[in-house]
């Protein structure tokens, strides 16, 4: 048995037990599907606009968002397969797994659920906002990540009555602390159980392992072999996002800020100055 081999099984172990004891939802059989054809050598456009077709929810989530300022279109998708011959098979099977993470845990089911998921909407359109003027981050995955970076908290948000009490303190605490009282309280954190949830619902390991160490900048910053493969791009993404969110609102900086503030110029090659430019210059309509 190779070592890789081994280092990977007990993750396996707990992403199991995770899903099983904190009732994650199984993946969604569109994203089965869409998973499956997106590994065929030629994915059929067709095939997988059908697919989406079959959730009429769904198919009018993504012409939403295709036909918003986001993208800018002088025509305007009317269906599925013209939205995904616009913006790209990769760029699509992100969106819609976006999409299917928020069907999968509705606003509506309850006030913190709506906060999060509104929250969930300013970072998403800092994220936007940032990545359209970094060099070096796929736009599309960038706005993935931005949706599913935290998505263990619905999960908790579901499963634990006063996860409130964790969730009021976000703001002021840095992340890693955050991670803590969640492991203190309910024997899980938000990264873990996002971190499940993203694999379980078949996303890159790479992606996956940027939700489970996002808020361990240092480790990843110094290439720790524990993190491997985590898309470091995506963790120092994930904290600028954050800075760009707190700016946008008129706050200064976020917890996380002074721990991770290297690690994220150092992979951009930014300055200070030019986050608050970031910020400033955001198109309102993306909000």
């Amino acid at each position: 048995m190779s070592e890789q081999t081994r280092a990977a099984e007990p993750q396996a172990v707990d992403v199991d037990r995770i899903a099983r004891e904190i009732g994650i939802p199984p993946c969604p059989a569109i994203l089965g599907s869409l998973s499956a054809e997106m590994r065929q050598k030629e994915p059929d456009t067709r095939k997988l606009a059908a697919l989406i077709g079959t959730d009429v929810a769904l198919s009018a989530a993504l012409l939403k968002f295709v036909n918003s300022p986001f993208y800018g279109l002088r025509t305007k998708a009317t269906n599925a397969h013209q939205a995904l011959s616009i913006i790209g098979l990769r760029a699509g099977a992100n969106l819609v797994t976006g999409l299917v993470l928020r069907q999968a845990f509705p606003a509506g089911s309850g006030p913190l659920m709506q906060r999060f998921w509104d929250d969930s909407g300013r970072m998403a359109a800092a994220a936007m906002a940032a990545a359209r003027r970094l060099k070096g981050i796929d736009l599309d995955e960038a706005h993935t990540f931005a949706l599913f970076r935290d998505c263990g908290m619905p999960v908790m948000i579901k499963k634990f009555p006063d996860y409130a009490k964790i969730y009021d303190s976000l703001g002021r605490t840095p992340g890693a602390q955050v991670t803590v009282a969640e492991e203190m309280r309910h024997r899980y954190s938000h990264a873990r159980v996002g971190y499940a949830l993203a694999r379980g619902w078949m996303l890159p390991e790479p992606f996956c392992r940027a939700i489970l160490f996002h808020h361990d900048y240092e480790k990843v910053a110094a290439g720790h072999r524990d993190v491997e493969p985590a898309n470091r791009k995506l963790v120092a993404f994930g904290l600028l996002m954050e800075q760009v969110a707190a700016f946008r609102a008129g706050e200064g900086l976020c917890p996380d800020w002074e721990p991770g503030e290297k690690f994220v110029l150092e992979t951009f090659g930014i300055t200070p100055d030019e986050i608050i430019v970031l910020a400033q210059e955001a198109e309102p309509e993306l909000d």
